[in-house]
This record gives structure tokens, sequence and C-alpha cells, in this order.
């Protein structure tokens, strides 16, 4: 396997806490021999788990990128047993532009692993997380909201796993992290090309999380995303004392099962939303309507869910193309 190009300045075996970067060699017009710089810290603590903490994998969700450079700030090695790698702005160009994609080569780095040491900045630090990273993790949580153009109810996510066992510590580390919902998304999601995917490759026990979204962060979804972390890397041995309050209520485990749980626009147009977040729909019930204003007199076209459940996620952004992701749902699983 081809070596990747990223240099850092961390050391990743030495004790203590460490702050700094990947650096990404990157060859421009106002910077010949420059590099991109991606934000890292690696907090060690004599032997014990080592837990990979990353967010900022899409640029234009914040509630992970923010509760990940407080924990760097705050965290000092004599509160942890091990070892956390964290990555509070994975994608430093998506970060830096506010924007799912990068600006640079236009690609989510959700949907490009494992990556490639010799293609574009997307690729390449897809490749170091899965093939330098994750090997050294025992342990990973992907922090995730709804970003710019969706807002979910805050949840814990994964992929749906086919290992029995594996399935079952990845639903007890939900349990554990405590979000009012956890989401299990179908299979042939991202046709293993997500961060959750290589962690399955790398025998990495990994799940993410999407709180809220709308391109801002709310105070409670911030709250449940910081608890959660803290929680997770406590009930893994990481973490002496979470500093938070135990759990009070079980987290609501949903997935869905195919892709009928999911309602797209079927044409273009500004989309009236019926149903609200956290609601219960049937399969049939109307999910609202796309109407035409530059077509004066026309009929509203009527968008109907081809599944019942719990509305787990909707679009923000009024104006619709045919094929943008309007509503989710999950079914108790």
């Amino acid at each position: 396997m081809t070596s990747s190009p990223i240099m850092t300045t961390i050391d990743f075996e030495k004790e203590g806490k460490q702050t700094g970067y990947l650096r990404l060699p990157h060859s421009v017009h106002r910077s010949a021999y420059g590099w991109i710089p991606f934000p890292v810290a690696c907090i060690r603590n004599g032997e014990g788990p080592t837990a990979l903490l990353l967010a900022g994998t899409h640029g234009d969700e914040y509630e992970g990128q923010v509760t990940l450079s407080k924990l760097i700030y705050e965290l000092e090695p004599k509160d942890i047993i091990g070892r956390i790698i964290i990555l509070p702005m994975l994608n430093f160009p998506a970060g830096k532009a506010g924007l799912r994609t990068s600006p640079i080569d236009d690609l989510n780095l959700n949907r490009v692993y494992p990556g490639d040491p010799e293609g574009s900045p997307t690729l390449v630090i897809a490749h170091y997380v899965e093939s330098v990273l994750m090997p050294m993790a025992d342990y990973g949580l992907d922090l995730h909201s709804g970003g710019s153009s969706l807002h979910y109810i805050p949840s814990a996510v994964a992929a749906l796993e086919t290992d029995a066992e594996r399935l079952k510590e990845i639903q007890r580390l939900m349990e554990a992290f405590g979000a009012p919902y956890s989401f299990f998304f179908p299979g042939g999601h991202a046709a293993g090309s997500s961060g959750n995917h290589a962690a399955r490759r790398q025998n990495v026990l990994m799940f993410g999380t999407e709180m809220g979204g709308s391109g801002t962060i709310t105070a409670e979804c911030l709250k449940i995303c910081e608890e959660g972390t803290r929680r997770f890397l406590a009930e893994i041995g990481v973490l002496h004392n979470s500093r938070v309050a135990p759990v009070e209520k079980k987290s609501r485990m949903l997935h869905a099962p195919d892709f009928s749980f999911f309602s797209y626009a079927d044409g273009e147009g500004l989309f009236e939303p019926v149903a609200e977040l956290g609601s219960e729909v049937k399969k049939g019930d109307i999910a609202g309507y796309v109407h035409l204003p530059e077509t004066p007199g026309s009929r509203p076209e009527k968008v109907y869910f081809d599944a019942g459940g719990v509305v787990v996620c909707q679009r923000i952004p009024g104006r619709v193309l045919r094929g943008d992701c309007l509503y989710h749902l999950g079914c108790d699983f």
C-alpha cells in the first residue's frame, strides 16, 4: 500500500497532551510549497484503550466541531487512562468554507473511504484516517449534524451491522451516549464508502451522531453532544469521570429498513412541510406540498410518505429540486 503524503507534528506514542496539525502538501499559486493544516490533538496517559474522535467531516456541521474543540481545551492527561486522538475539523477546507463538501475537489469525505494517498485532498485525508489513525484505535466516535440542508432530532447513528456481537456492542455504546434517539441507516447506505464502513474494515467499534443542523448550533443539541461524548469516553474506560449526569431516559432505537423511509421531491419549487420532527406519520400521509410561484395559478404538488414511522430528519432550505431529500423516517428497531 502506498504510504500517505501527510506528515504530522504529533507523536501519537508520546505521553502527555499535544496539539498540532496533520500537514498535507498543497502546492498552489499563492503558496508553492504550502500545506493544508488539519487540526489534531493527542492526549495519552499510560496503557489503555484508544478512542478516535472525529468532527467536521462535513464543514457545515458545527455541534461536533465545538464539542471536540472544548474537549481538547478541557481534558488533561490526568483525566484519562489510555489515549484519545481528536480531529475537530477533519475536512479542514470544507470547515473553513462552511460547506458540506471540500471547495478544493468538491468531494464528500464521508463518501470516499478508503480514499487514495495519490488522490486529491479529500481522498488523501480519508486514506490517512482509515490506514493510519483507525489501526491505532479501539473505539471511534464521528460527530455529525444535519448541516445546512437538513435538521435532525438529536440522535446517535450507525450503519446496520450484520455481525450480531458487533451490533450489540455498538448499541450498548449508543445507549451509554444517551441521545434521545438512536438510528440505524438501511443496508446499502453510502455503499461501503463512509467512515462507519471504514471503521468496520479496521475493526474499530464506532458510531456517529446527527445533532440538529440547519447550519447553526442550538444549546439543546450541543449539550446532548457534549454530555454524550463524555459518557461514551467513560463507558469505554478512557475517561475517569464524565462529570455529567447518568442517562435518565433510555434512547429509542430506530432504523430505516429500506429507502421507502426517505421522502424526495419529484419536481422543482418551494417546499411547504406538513409533518414535524419527532412526530409519528403513517404510509400515505401527506408530507408536504411543492409550490410553483413562478407559474401563477398552478396547483401545488402533493408529497406523500411511502412508509410510516417517526420523522427523524427534515429538509431546511425552502427551494427544492427533483431528488432532494425532504424527510426521512425511522421505525422501532
